[in-house]
């Protein structure tokens, strides 16, 4: 009596696991170009028309602070403005301390003076306290155009250390394309917060240049797929450049996704816990920048970078000569990433071993379909 063995394919969750996924990012890559642009338009738009809510740290102007356990958000607005101060924003700091920000730099010193003391006063009655309990801060319009300033040369600095560093680790074309994937990322963080009115703080900017770490850290993890494949998939003339993208794309999407997750859910946890639930609005506009620029950065390091790079590469001599040369074979047999796989395992290069059998499989059809044409 003989057993018979039967093998289970993978699922689909099983494949993107494995590598074994065969999505072709490249050639759908006007999609991923359009979704970011509409977006990108949109924000710009927003930017022309609204421009930016920019916080006091930026445009200057006053805040106070008071502990009222018992107010309301709309409580202090509405004795913000009767005070006089014109259009106040009032946020909650924890559970119980309030603050009041306002622009005063339209009004005379004499004028300032007026409108500081009355605002001091209307919150200290809504919070019941005396007036000295009420603290009060003011930012000079000068001193918020040098932090604007400051922050302009942070982020240019940032991104000439980032187009050196992968120029010398990599190639300058896969630095154009990582640049790209950074400034888009840039951009639609932008436009979201013009968009939707999000204050614009210093908080803001931090988070921004840490998401333009993380967007470089995941493209560079598909980047280093592509130069090992580049040295071997790619030596085999049995795909094009664009194909070994592909295939490198789908090696390390399981990667990417993970890496975004891991990223975005703790930040999530942040805006939606700490600041609404438990009341840290503190903690607000830097995750909020945080939570726009992961997702933004995750979407452009899948699905910008890899396949701006294989419009790039596609363009050089020896690449539309392999393309040509791998057009014209009759004997092709790389179809899918994990044949590729066993491809490549056959010359030497290490790849998954879970892809092995699924890969020869596929070969072994491929031959004999041609065979049973001939």
């Amino acid at each position: 009596m003989s057993e018979q063995t039967t093998t289970k394919s993978p699922g689909r969750f099983g494949r993107l696991y494995q590598g074994l996924t065969s999505i072709d990012f490249v050639g759908r890559r006007k999609i991923w170009f359009t979704i970011s642009l509409l977006i990108i338009v949109a924000g710009a738009s927003s930017l022309g028309i609204r421009g930016f809510n920019l916080g006091i740290d930026f445009k200057g102007g006053s805040s106070w602070e008071v502990l009222a356990p018992h107010a309301t958000v709309q409580q202090m607005t509405n004795a913000a403005e009767s005070a006089g101060l014109s259009q106040p924003t009032v946020t909650k700091l924890g559970s119980s301390t309030f603050e009041v920000e306002g622009d005063l730099n339209a009004l005379s010193p004499s004028q300032q003076t007026t409108v500081t003391d009355n605002v001091v006063n209307a919150m200290a009655k809504v919070a019941k306290v005396n007036s000295d309990q009420v603290s009060t801060s003011s930012v000079g319009p000068t001193w918020g155009a040098g932090i604007t300033h400051r922050a302009l040369e942070a982020l240019i600095a940032f991104f000439i250390a980032v187009l050196i560093y992968i120029s010398a680790r990599f190639e300058p074309k896969m630095a154009l394309a990582a640049f790209a994937a950074m400034v888009h990322d840039l951009l639609v963080t932008i436009g979201v917060y013009s968009l939707f009115g999000f204050q614009v703080t210093p908080d803001t900017v931090i988070a921004i240049l840490t998401i333009l770490g993380y967007s470089l850290y995941d493209t560079v993890v598909v980047f280093d797929r592509v130069r090992d494949n580049s040295r071997g998939v790619l030596n085999n003339g049995n795909m094009t450049y664009s194909e070994m993208i592909n295939l490198s794309m789908n090696q390390t999407l399981a990667r990417s996704i993970n890496t975004s997750l891991v990223a975005i859910l703790p930040v999530l946890s942040v805006l939606l816990v700490g600041a609404y639930i438990l009341g840290a609005t503190t903690l607000q506009n830097y995750g909020l920048a945080l939570f726009v620029g992961l997702v933004s950065g995750a979407y452009s390091s899948i699905f910008i970078a890899s396949p701006l790079l294989a419009v790039l590469k596609e363009r050089e001599p020896r690449f539309k000569d392999l393309r040509l040369r791998v057009a014209s074979r009759t004997d092709r047999l790389v179809l899918t990433p994990a044949a590729a796989a066993a491809m490549t395992n056959e010359r030497g290069t290490t790849t998954r071993e879970t892809a092995t059998g699924t890969a020869r499989s596929n070969v072994i059809q491929a031959r004999a379909r041609k065979q049973k044409r001939r």
